[in-house]
């Protein structure tokens, strides 16, 4: 039995509001469950030195955790500098954005999705990675408005989901209790088409076989086509 009493295929309930930072081209509030996220994403008309004058565009991104997203608080880590965590995270959601993106499509511009996590109860990076997507469209939609693109530079969707082994049983989108406790962890990025970007499995303490993979694996795909019905309905014009 899970501690939230969902079945072992039940995503926690999703809800992305946009339009919620005044000033950002693009801008969600992503909840998945007690998990949520504000994810901004912030149009700039130039790219990092090693790109200058190649054609491409960049998608890049920043995360963090407010003090009190947690049981307890946490400093900030403007006041003892970036943790391992917090700049592995931020890559893989930079890495996982750009997989969604044809970079000459969009031209020598710079698009810095921004995901600041408000409250933290498992699946952070995940929730950052659905709704920094969500506020990367809305950023390109207001390109493409403008005319300052040709082509629609987001070539599909891209989510990200948790699964995991917790009390024997392969379990999707895991809460903290779930995590904290779980046997294997796994993170999966996926595009709206089923295409894998990225895929992170770990034992933590009981190691798995292939069989479960799949298990995990079928449950991702199942998980991220829920997503991405999300992404639709939060972007619908």
């Amino acid at each position: 039995m899970r501690p939230s009493g969902r079945k072992t295929s039940e995503m926690r309930p999703i809800s992305i509001e946009t339009g919620v930072s005044r000033h950002a081209e693009g801008s969600c509030l992503i909840r998945c469950g007690n998990t949520q996220v504000l994810c901004t994403a912030s149009l700039e008309p130039r790219v990092p030195p090693f790109l200058k004058n190649s054609g491409l565009g960049w998608v890049t991104a920043e995360y963090g955790m407010l003090p009190r997203a947690t049981h307890t608080r946490m400093q900030r880590e403007a006041k003892k500098g970036q943790s391992g965590r917090t700049q592995e995270i931020q890559r893989l959601i930079g890495r996982a954005l750009r997989a969604g993106v044809d970079r000459v499509a969009l031209g020598e511009r710079q698009i810095t999705v921004d995901c600041d996590v408000i409250q933290a109860d498992g699946g952070t990076r995940c929730a950052s990675i659905t709704g920094g997507w969500v506020a990367l469209r809305i950023a390109v939609n207001r390109l493409i408005r403008a005319g300052d693109v040709i082509a629609d530079p987001i070539t599909d969707h891209v989510a990200a989901i948790s699964c995991g082994i917790y009390a024997g049983q392969p379990v999707v989108d895991l809460d903290y209790a779930e995590d904290s406790e779980a046997g294997t962890d796994a993170n999966f990025v996926m595009t709206g088409r089923g295409r894998l970007i990225e895929v992170q499995a770990s034992a933590e303490g009981a190691t798995f076989g292939r069989d479960e993979l799949t298990t995990l694996m079928n449950l991702a795909e199942a998980g991220i086509g829920e997503l991405v019905a999300a992404q639709k309905a939060a972007v619908e014009d």
